[in-house]
């Protein structure tokens, strides 16, 4: 059963936090290459458990692995690490998503859309 398509927002929060789970550094923001638009978005990896901070929505996220939440919308993502490979689905929408974790890039897989987004990361 496919979804909806995600939200940017949540794109961003999966991105951030696939890339802290697995590169276990901080993240400080992320580059948007589809968007073309720089977010200020910051995840830290502790463990299985995660915070995070989106600054363009003043928003908190984290949580335990499987299970992110976002305070502000109170909406949840399950996200699940396989090496440097990330899968998982965003409850909201119902749409499932796949990203591979560099250095410095994630590319994520939004399977509704067909479509692969790409995003710079900045560590602390």
């Amino acid at each position: 059963m496919s979804g909806g398509s995600m939200q940017p927002h949540i794109r961003a929060i999966v991105v951030a936090s696939a890339h802290a789970f697995v590169i276990r550094k901080k993240v400080a923001g992320l580059y948007d290459h589809t968007a073309a638009r720089h977010l200020r978005i910051a995840a830290e990896a502790l463990g299985e458990h995660l915070q995070g901070y989106d600054g363009d929505r003043d928003a908190r996220f984290g949580g335990s692995l499987p299970d992110l939440h976002d305070a502000r919308e109170g909406t949840s993502v399950h996200i699940e690490i396989d090496g440097d490979a990330a899968r998982g689905y965003d409850r909201g929408s119902a749409g499932h998503f796949s990203a591979t974790v560099s250095e410095q890039r994630v590319q994520l897989y939004d399977h509704a859309e067909g479509t692969w987004f790409s995003f710079e990361v900045q560590t602390a």
